[in-house]
This record gives C-alpha cells, structure tokens and sequence, in this order.
C-alpha cells in the first residue's frame, strides 16, 4: 500500500502557496517596522551592498509567487482575452505603489529656503519630489512583462528569454563604459553610486525622484528591474510544474527541491564573477533566490499536503490571501505613526511609533530584542485586521 498522500484537490494545493506568500509578507511588514532602526538583529536587516541576509530573500520571494500566480491565472483563461487584462492588473499596481510613495500628498517636514510653507506649497514639493519607483511598482512592471512574455510564447523560447535577461544584464553591467568614470562597469560594481545602474537610475528617473535614503541610485530603478522580469518568469515555470497532473504531487515536490538545490549552486557560482546583491537585482541573486523560494514553497507542500501537518498555518494563510491589504495598509500606517501623528512627551514633540517603544517595550528588554518585540507586535496587530477580513471573506484584488 502506498504512503505517500493522494493527489489533493486543486483548491487544497493552493494552501501551500498561500502559506509560503504569507510568511513573505508578514516577514516583509517585520523587517520594515523595527521598533528602533538602531537596533535590529543581523537577520533582520539587508546587507550592506553584495551577499545576503535572511531580509534579502523577501522580495524576490513575493515576486516569485507572482510568477506562481500569473500561470494559475494564465491556465485558466483564454489567451485572446488576457493582454489587456495583465496590461491593466499589472498599471493598477504601479499606480498603488505610486499613490503609497505620495501619501499623504503633502510634504510634512521643513522645506528649505521656505521657513512658512502653505499648504499647496506642501503639496507641490511632494510632487517634485515624489519617488517614482518602488517594491509594488516593480511588481507591477515585471507582471506585465513576465504575462505578456509567456502568454504566446513556447517553454524553449521562454527558457530562452529568460536566459537573455540574465546574460545581457551581465555583460550590460560589466562591460560596458560607465559614462563620467573612465571605466567598464565590472571595476565599479562595489561602488553603489558609480554603477551603470545607478547612473540610469539618475538619467532616467532624475535625482529628485530617486530613493531619498541614498538620492544617487534606486534600489528598485529602472535597468535593475530588467532582471526581476526573470524573476517572475521563474517563478511561471515553476507554477507550470507544481499544476501538471500527470505527475504525482511528491514527484512534483521532490522535482522542485532538486530544482531549488541547482538554482542556489547556479546562483553562488555566478556570484564569483557577478556578485549576489539584492539592491542591483544582479543575475546571480535571481537564480540563487528563485532556487531558495523553490525549496521553500517545496517545503510548504511537503508539510501541508503530503504530511497534512496544518495546524501552525492559518496565520500565515490569513496573511497569504490578502497580500495587497497588508502591504499598503501597513506601509500607510507606518508613515502615519512615524512621521505624521505626534504627540508631547515631557514637553517634546515625539511620533507614536517611538513614543509606544520608549513606553512599553524599551525600558523592559535588551534594545535588540525590543526592536524585535515591537516589531512582533505589529506584525500582529496586522494579523488582528487582516483576520477580522478573512472572517468575513473579504479579499482585495486589483
């Protein structure tokens, strides 16, 4: 008698996937809201330039899954239908991504060369200053370009594609002269603010609306969003394996972990000559954080459907099915408590994110592991939201 569990029902199989996209996001909304940004364990933060952490695995999970999900959707619709839909899904992102980086729409903080700003002051200085790129606004554009590229297009010339991407990426960043440095971009890839994609972040974006944080390159600009397009794509093909019923459910399983196994090798061999670096989005870091996410959606459906160990999962799951809530629900939240919503504290002006730290977490613990605790604490009170939604069936989509 075999051991192995039969074959789940579609609807069933998607709990491993919801799973794996909600400990992304709830890990997102950790690494994003420390209660102190001068205490944060090693795990928890990006690493400084090339290599990686824990917290550098995130994104390009979450943009994996997309790829997982745009085949589910692809699949099951008519191919003569859906390029205006992907085109549409995929704007409706961005524009999200773009309306979380103005809110709220004003600029909050002093204005130089302005001692008394009005308030349409304020807002036309937010517009000249508005951060045009972002996480959802890469999503959005690797979306559209992943769907569009796979709907008419064969498994070789999509290998192919994908293979393009990489490759070209490589040799762009390189090989070629980066202007105003007198050298190939190789020289220059430890050098965040001389990279060719740095320099296009500039050209094409403007320095007024770059990153604020480093204001001479974007961590998600333009050239460096080329490669995240095979991200996604990965990411397809990895749904197309995980769907096809002519396999059993552990074949599939044990096919993605040796899949997984061989993208992390692939990705740290590259890395030799094209270091792993998460703010560059390089060729390395695409293929060895598509072949982690493998091994951990394998991992998923390796507990949840061949072993049926469910239990610990439904927070995860209330995360996983209402990604976008949460991700912009926090990220506005986040600015509200932080910079927006202040109150006095022994006569001084002091936000609600640091006056809730210094009141209830930092006087009782190790500064690290209060920054954790707050941290834990919002992740929670999200879950507390997002709950109350999933209770009632409610589930943004755009």
């Amino acid at each position: 008698m075999s051991t192995v569990a039969p074959l789940p029902p579609p609807s069933e199989r998607l709990m491993a996937l919801d799973v794996f996209r909600g400990i992304t996001i709830a890990g997102m909304l950790l690494v994003n809201n420390p209660g102190s940004w001068g205490a944060i364990y090693p795990p928890l933060e990006h690493a400084p330039w090339n290599g990686w952490t824990p917290t550098d695995l995130i994104f390009p999970f979450f943009l994996f899954i997309v790829g997982v999900t745009t085949h589910l959707s692809l699949s099951k619709r008519d191919p003569n239908t859906l390029t205006l839909k992907i085109i549409r899904r995929g704007l409706l992102i961005v524009l999200a991504g773009l309306l979380l980086n103005a809110f709220p729409f004003f600029w909050w903080g002093k204005m130089a060369g302005i001692p008394d700003p009005t308030f349409l002051q304020r807002v036309l200085w937010r517009a000249q200053h508005l951060r045009f790129m972002g996480v959802l606004q890469r999503i959005g554009i690797a979306y559209i370009a992943a769907g569009l590229l796979t709907l008419r297009t064969t498994v070789r010339q999509q290998i192919a594609i994908i293979a393009a991407l990489l490759l070209g990426y490589w040799f762009v960043m390189t090989l070629v002269p980066v202007p105003g440095t007198g050298t190939i971009g190789y020289f220059l890839l430890d050098q965040p603010e001389k990279t060719l994609a740095a320099w296009s972040d500039r050209l094409i974006l403007g320095t007024n609306h770059i990153w604020a944080s480093t204001k001479t390159w974007d961590p998600e600009g333009p050239l460096s969003t080329i490669p995240a397009i095979a991200t996604a794509m990965l990411g397809i093909f990895a749904g197309r394996w995980l769907t096809d019923k002519r396999r059993p459910i552990l074949d599939r399983i044990v096919g993605l972990y040796g899949a997984g196994c061989l993208g992390m090798v692939a990705g740290e061999l590259w890395s030799w000559v094209f270091p792993i670096n998460k703010n560059l989005w390089t060729s390395s870091y695409v293929l060895f954080t598509a072949g982690f996410a493998c091994v951990m959606l394998a991992t998923c459906l390796w507990i949840l459907d061949i072993h049926q160990i469910r239990g610990w999962a439904k927070p995860f799951v209330v995360y996983g099915v209402n990604p976008l809530v949460a991700f912009v629900g926090s990220g506005i939240m986040a600015r509200c408590i932080d910079s927006l919503f202040k109150i006095t504290v022994d006569g001084k002006k002091t936000s609600l994110h640091q006056a809730s730290f210094d009141a209830f977490f930092a006087p009782y613990f190790p500064d690290k592991f209060a920054s954790l605790l707050w941290g834990l604490a919002f992740v929670t009170f999200w879950l507390g939201i997002l709950w109350l939604l999933h209770r009632r069936n409610i589930i943004v989509k755009l």
